[in-house]
């Protein structure tokens, strides 16, 4: 399975997932504990991140060679 980002949060006796996600029993997984304070910085740096690649690496932008490249 490849590896998937899922929202999740505790809720005082076991971490629960904020959406639905098939896993297998005894799935190897890693968690990450963010800071409550730094959460929603934290998403919305990653969507203007996001929003920035999509614009820089969009389906309609050409592909550029060493010939499209301006020496000074």
């Amino acid at each position: 399975m490849p590896a998937v980002t899922l929202k999740a949060h505790y809720d005082g006796r076991a971490i629960q997932l904020d959406e639905p996600f098939e896993l297998a029993p005894d799935a190897p997984l890693l968690v990450t504990v963010l800071d409550p304070d730094t959460d929603a910085t934290r998403a919305l740096w990653a969507t203007l991140s996001a929003r920035g690649l999509a614009r820089a690496y969009g389906d309609d932008e050409p592909e550029y060679g060493p010939d499209d490249l301006r020496h000074p």
